[in-house]
């Protein structure tokens, strides 16, 4: 399950940067926290 996580989060933050890159700032951000929210690394929602 971690490792699915991980993915499903790495997947989130590099959308968010490509959001940012191209100018969609509220999105790109909004991606970015919930790509951390949801990485066992950080604060996860699921644990």
């Amino acid at each position: 399950m971690g490792l699915v996580l991980w993915i499903i989060a790495a997947i989130l933050v590099i959308s968010g940067i490509v959001s940012l890159v191209r100018g969609q700032l509220l999105m790109g951000a909004a991606l970015i926290v919930v790509g951390l929210l949801v990485g066992p690394g950080g604060v996860s929602i699921f644990t």
